[in-house]
Parts: C-alpha cells; structure tokens; sequence
C-alpha cells in the first residue's frame, strides 16, 4: 500500500512540474535543514488569509500553496510548489478582486554539514512566471534565490537561521535585488504538541521605499499522528511596509 501511495505521489509531483517557493515547517516562514531522506516524500497544503490597511485603501489577500518535497538522497531534497491567490482591493475609487494561480517554484535542499546538534544547509531555487502580473498574481519573470539556512537542535528546543538573497527579476518595476534574514525557534511544551516562534525581515520590494518590512510570528505544531502534523499561526507585521496580519493554517503529511 505505501508503495503504491508513494507512486502516486511521484505522478502528481510530475504533474506539478508540467503544468510550485517551498515552506518550512508551517507555520514558521524560516526554513530548517531536516531533509526527507532518501526516497521519502512530504506533502504540504497550507492557507492564508491577510488583511493590510493603508492610506484608506483595504486589501485582503488569501493563498493557498502545494509544495511537494521529494528526498533525493539522505541530506538532499527537491521541492515543489504552485501557490494560488485571491486578491482584494477596496478603496474610495471602488475595488477589485482577483485570482488565479500564482508563480511555480522549483527548489534544492543540500545539508552539506551535521555534528552535535548543528547543522548547515543551502537551498537554490527558481519561480517561473505562471501567474498573470496584471493582476498582482506574478512577477512577470523568473526568479532565482540563495538561502544559506542553519539549525541548532538542544531539545527539547530547536533554532533556525536563514540568511537569503533573492534575485526578484519581475516586469512590475519591483526592486530586483532582496535580501532576507530571518530567525525562528521551537520548543516542544507537551508531547505531540509544539510552540513555534518567529521574526524576520527582508528587503522592501518597492522601489525608493527604504523600510523593510518585518514580522513576528507565533503558532502551534501538532502531530495528529506520527507523519501528519496539523498547524496554524498569526503573523503580525513590525514596520508599515508589511502586512497588518495573517492568518495561517497548514497539513503536513510525510511518506
């Protein structure tokens, strides 16, 4: 029967690919470097729903995103995801409401070193522009990104780094050079049952605009059973340039 299943999953992934950016442990935005192992799958569907008021216009956004993760080899995985967006603006002039799918993303994971609790990993990736830019669903171009990630494990605590450089080429008049640097952390406060925290802040996309917009997170991971992890979380954002908040919700499923 797992056979079966994981052929199935090996179909829909190539489906993906002929028709998804990767996600760390939801809810948390900072990645770690725990791989698959060789193999093993992992399925995620995650959801959102973020509210932003600014200069008396209203926008609500909500997504919802497949990844797919595939373990290559022990310390490496590829992943990928195909996100979908509905977009509202409301304003004095009136408003819009958009959706439809945004852009594709394809990524590696390489966990090139592990000792003691400490480990360091790099994670390559690439958008390609299948959703619509006139709506705001995509960039209009493909995108290619660098994430150095690390992670210190000293239980029943676990931290996350990501230091990242993204090369957002868009046909939106975007800033095309981001920098991310974000910090998270676990703690498991009963069994099954984990507390996730997070804080990060990146390069403001918006051109002559010098803040950066930054977040905290904070949410809950629990394992329903032992390879299904049910998840959510609110993100609130620390400078005017990000979101008010968002809602987050997400299912993990290994194999």
């Amino acid at each position: 029967m797992k056979r079966l299943v994981k052929q199935w999953m090996l179909s829909a992934s190539m489906i993906l690919i002929l028709c998804s950016p990767s996600f760390a442990a939801h809810p948390l935005i900072t990645d770690d470097t725990g791989t698959q192992g060789r193999g093993n799958f992992q399925l995620e569907v995650n959801g959102g729903y973020g509210h932003n008021e600014d200069d008396g216009t209203t926008t609500k956004e909500s997504q919802v995103s497949t990844t797919l993760t595939y373990g290559i080899s022990e310390p490496v995985d590829i992943a990928i995801g195909l996100p979908c967006q509905h977009i509202r603006t409301e304003g004095p002039g009136g408003g819009t409401s958009d959706y439809g799918i945004s852009d594709f993303s394809l990524e590696v994971k390489w966990r090139f070193w592990e000792k003691d609790g400490l480990s360091f990993a790099l994670k390559p990736g690439i958008t390609l522009p299948t959703g619509d830019e006139e709506k705001g669903l995509g960039a209009g171009d493909a995108t290619c990104h660098l994430f150095f990630i690390g992670t210190k494990e000293i239980r029943p605590w676990a931290f996350d780094l990501n230091l990242g450089y993204i090369r957002n080429q868009n046909d939106i008049g975007e800033e095309k050079d981001i920098w991310h640097a974000s910090l998270a952390a676990t703690v498991e406060v009963a069994r099954k049952l984990k507390l996730a925290g997070n804080i990060g802040a990146e390069r403001n996309n918006v051109r002559n605009l010098n803040t950066p917009p930054a977040f905290i997170l904070g949410g809950l991971i629990y394992s329903l059973w032992q390879n299904f992890d049910i998840d959510g979380g609110v993100k609130r954002g620390l400078t005017r340039p990000a979101e008010n908040y968002t809602l987050l919700a997400g299912i993990t499923w290994r194999l």
